[in-house]
């Protein structure tokens, strides 16, 4: 049951990564859905209450939970038993799930940064550690699992800009401000401008240059494809250009994310899982067969 509560919260909150996650050999998909059901999870605290005081009261329950589910301690909380089973089953390091809610409990009083460098100091926690818990699901090649490292922490830190972009008017409307304040000086860029229903000249072309920092990022992030085992690169390659169209539909729309959400169109999100559904079912036939054959 709780690895079915994962699942949903994947396919409810994470459509295009869900969308993708269907190109992984059917045993790896609950594993990620584990992953991706807790950081969603841990995410709705952080943002789903009204007072900091209920927040903090929330995030502490959880990482009691936690902490019994690791142990062994029986739990009645419906994503940690799914999570801390995929965390055993893949000895996931648990440095990278302190620096998750390390993030998590900075988005409790943290609203604004006031550089990059401070940003990807919360980034390190809220994504690039999501990329490194993922790789031993995704499984490296053999010996490669070091040189991969690097490149899921790229992935998760675009991935995550990605949505900082996409969602500058949402995350006005809850009181922060993601893109650095440093950057909003750059370009002329005043806090309330965020709020508006339209962007201007000044929005936009800050809008244009943190679009190619997360750029810069997937451009990081490529190489690690083909350090992944043959049956993982599909889903990855999918999730990449999926996540990727998103600032394809920013460019698109000139770079005005207040207007409305930049969202990738259904078809094109079908195309993309159609181009890379053959490779997915013969590179799974191929590793069945090398399973099978491996006394």
């Amino acid at each position: 049951m709780s690895y079915e509560c994962c699942r949903r919260l994947h396919a409810a909150y994470g459509r295009s990564y869900y969308l993708a996650t269907r190109l992984l050999p059917a045993w790896k998909r609950p594993h990620v859905h584990a992953l991706y059901g807790f950081a969603r999870y841990a995410d709705e605290i952080v943002d789903s209450f009204d007072l900091t005081t209920d927040r903090a009261e929330a995030l502490n329950g959880l990482t009691a939970r936690l902490a019994d589910c690791v142990a062994g301690r029986p739990t009645a909380d419906p994503v940690l038993p799914a999570f801390t089973h995929t965390l055993r089953s893949f000895d996931i390091d648990t440095a990278d799930i302190d620096a998750f809610l390390t993030s998590m409990w900075a988005d409790l009083s943290v609203r604004r940064y006031d550089t990059y460098e401070g940003l990807l100091g919360y980034m390190e926690g809220s994504a690039a550690v999501i990329g490194t818990m993922m790789l031993p699901i995704l499984e490296p090649l053999p010996g490669a699992a070091e040189e991969a490292r690097e490149p899921a922490r790229q992935l998760g830190m675009a991935f995550q800009l990605t949505n900082f972009i996409r969602d500058v008017s949402e995350d006005f409307a809850r009181g922060r401000i993601y893109l650095p304040l440093s950057d909003l000086d750059k370009f002329g860029v005043a806090e309330d401008d965020l709020g508006e229903r339209r962007a201007s000249r000044a929005v936009r072309a800050l809008v244009a240059f943190e679009a190619e920092r997360a750029r810069d990022h997937y451009r990081r992030a490529l190489d690690g494809v083909e350090l992944l085992v043959p049956s993982s690169r599909p889903c990855v390659r999918a999730a990449y250009e999926l996540y990727s169209g998103i600032l394809d539909q920013v460019e698109a729309a000139g770079h005005d994310v207040l207007a409305a959400r930049a969202r990738v169109p259904t078809r094109r999100r079908l195309a993309v899982f159609g181009r890379h559904l053959a490779a997915a079912a013969t590179a799974g036939r191929a590793e069945r067969r090398v399973r099978v054959e491996v006394p």
